[in-house]
């Protein structure tokens, strides 16, 4: 049975203790299939074949008679979701993502889709919402335009933790439910939708002169790390925003590394510092590649449930535990030295970036027990 919690929390405009006759209810995690009725069946058989009661079945179907039932007549039967809808196929741009968001709202209505800004291009920078405790942890992916696999990775997860929410089935053995009441998790998946589409597609001819321009003449784009702009949108943070300034060899825009003309110059940045702003959350966690390593200080200012959960971090993953690095400006940076709470960078998998496909299940293996420890710790 899917949990009544999910049930309520996809029919929010529904008074579940005053259910009116005829109300149409969305069940998450099922979707209605269609049946074509064969010579001596019944409800009863259908039923017993497919474990479905008749109640159900009725409901989906709006039967008056069941027992009239006439082959080649198409029955609707209600189907479990237990398999992902997050391809790992296909490089992973923009349209996909709005695609298999989409598709996870309609399966999962109990999620809760938001718009927290634009980029330079337009395209929407989209949150999803899952759970109402009162715990906060936000998780991003796709900062770096040519990191876009961490987009797959965290919409993976996503995804499995809502098959598992409505499977009433555990998680690497959590009990997700407990998970859903106790906290909220907002999810940004892609930060950088210009530099992520720029990376797989190349150019648009709007901006195509430009973009070649700040590349050094090239229409390769392979490497570009930053928003369509040439701004690096993780050099983008005021803490210590001019010594990255100063130290940096970009002056201007560039395929990497340049940190604007002022911090939160670009508008992916700011829709970022804005929704940290708004939401106070108590943990953040930001994916990257790549070195299979993560950092969880900022100049002394990480509290010490930090370590805490960089031990369980580095247990679950075999990734190392790295405290302080020589960098600054970055969002984790930021939001450690702002609220003084922990800010982890997640550096996935090991190579050269982009990271080749052929490594998405290894990461996605060791990832998994940070995603939730990230949740329930």
């Amino acid at each position: 049975m899917v949990p009544l919690e999910l049930i309520i929390d996809s029919n929010e405009n529904i008074n579940p203790a005053n259910l009116i006759t005829g109300t149409k209810i969305m069940i998450p995690g099922y979707v209605s299939v269609p049946y074509t009725i064969k010579e001596e069946d019944t409800l009863w058989k259908i039923g017993k074949a497919r474990n479905l009661s008749i109640d159900a079945m009725m409901i989906l179907n709006q039967m008056q008679n069941p027992n009239q039932l006439a082959p080649g007549d198409t029955l609707y039967l209600p189907e479990r979701i237990t398999q992902h809808h997050v391809s790992s196929k296909l490089p992973y741009g923009s349209g996909i993502l709005t695609k298999q968001i989409k598709t996870l709202k309609k399966l999962y209505p109990f999620i809760n889709i938001e718009s927290i800004g634009t980029s330079v291009l337009g395209n929407p920078i989209q949150e999803i919402r899952i759970g109402k405790g009162l715990k906060k942890v936000h998780m991003n992916a796709s900062f770096h335009a040519n990191e876009w696999i961490t987009s797959m990775v965290l919409m993976r997860l996503v995804n499995q933790y809502l098959i598992s929410l409505t499977n009433r089935s555990t998680f690497r053995s959590v009990n997700t439910i407990n998970l859903y009441n106790e906290t909220e998790l907002s999810i940004v998946p892609m930060v950088n939708p210009d530099g992520v589409d720029l990376v797989l597609s190349g150019p648009s001819t709007s901006n195509r002169q430009e973009v070649i321009e700040i590349n050094e003449g090239s229409d390769e784009f392979v490497h570009w790390k930053a928003n369509i702009r040439g701004v690096d949108l993780n050099n983008q943070f005021p803490a210590n925003w001019e010594i990255e300034q100063e130290r940096k060899s970009p002056k201007s825009p560039a395929p990497r590394d340049y940190p604007g003309s002022s911090s939160l110059s670009e508008p992916e940045a700011k829709a970022m510092a804005d929704l940290i702003k708004k939401n106070q959350y108590d943990r953040i966690l930001a994916f990257h590649t790549q070195g299979e390593e993560f950092y969880w200080g900022y100049e002394g200012f990480e509290p010490p449930e930090s370590e805490i959960l960089a031990k369980e971090f580095e247990r679950v993953s075999g990734y190392k535990a790295i405290r302080n690095v020589d960098s600054h400006a970055g969002f984790k940076d930021w939001y450690i030295q702002e609220y003084k709470r922990p800010g982890f960078t997640i550096e996935l998998g090991r190579g050269i970036n982009p990271l080749p496909l052929s490594q998405f299940d290894d990461i996605l293996h060791k990832v998994e027990g940070i995603f939730l420890a990230a949740i329930y710790l």
